[in-house]
């Protein structure tokens, strides 16, 4: 076989770019399907440990604590991939909007850090009464410093991470318009109980700094976004053209 020096022929005008190899693509639905599974697990597991913070109306029982935040845990973990893939797919879509990406992931495991702290909180004031005589959320040592993580801080992070997917996924159309406009929507409440910390600390108050209006209703929201994001991730990606298009 004859070998020469001779370059090789370069594109003729007008030819088609190579198609995205089939791992490539095969990779790319394979981040959409485990973003869009692991976006539902942490919602359908995030609204179990909502009921369980008022199956009981005093204290509740250490097997109660230590089962809703074990279940917890669970879900945060499956936040954290959904963060993830949520991250890859707006990148992937436009490398324009790389930092926004990289909001939307900075933001989620601040988040979930913060989580993970308030179960281990919680966890550790049952674990050291477990006479049950204090209730985890009011009570204990540690419970006053859990108050802001509960509610402000949260609900700043939130608003934060919501604000950034929303107009990623606005700019470059990874996914339907409408998550985004419901992302900013989610993230305007959000930030309205930030100034919640003025008002006391009664969980049967809709509007304090441990007010189920707080803790329990706007806390649920971003779980059920993500459910929804994730079923939408898992549907058919838009085609480059609409990409090019909100890029535009």
């Amino acid at each position: 076989m004859a070998i020469t020096d001779r370059p090789a022929e370069p594109p003729r005008a007008g030819s088609q770019p190579a198609r995205p190899g089939r791992e490539e693509a095969a990779g790319r639905r394979l981040l959409r399907r485990v973003t869009g599974i692991s976006g539902i697990v942490a919602a359908v597991i995030g609204t179990v440990v909502g009921e369980l913070y008022f199956v009981y109306s005093g204290n509740p029982p250490t097997w109660d604590v230590l089962t809703r935040n074990l279940l917890n845990l669970v879900a945060v973990a499956a936040f954290i991939v959904f963060v993830t893939g949520l991250s890859s797919i707006l990148r992937n879509a436009n490398p324009a909007y790389d930092w926004l990406a990289s909001l939307v992931f900075g933001t989620g495991m601040i988040y979930a850090a913060i989580v993970f702290v308030k179960i281990s909180i919680e966890v550790g004031v049952v674990l050291g009464t477990p006479s049950g005589r204090f209730d985890p959320t009011t009570d204990g040592p540690l419970a006053h410093a859990n108050v802001l993580m509960h509610g402000s801080v949260t609900r700043l992070v939130t608003a934060l991470l919501l604000t950034a997917a929303g107009y990623a996924i606005l700019r470059t159309r990874a996914l339907p318009r409408w998550s985004g406009r419901i992302a900013y929507l989610l993230a305007a409440v959000n930030l309205a109980f930030v100034p919640s910390l003025y008002f006391g600390i009664d969980p049967a108050h809709f509007y304090s700094a441990l007010g189920w209006g707080n803790t329990a209703l706007t806390a649920g929201l971003i779980t059920y976004w993500s459910a929804a994001v994730g079923v939408a991730a898992m549907r058919r990606p838009p085609n480059q053209s609409q990409v090019a298009t909100a890029a535009d």
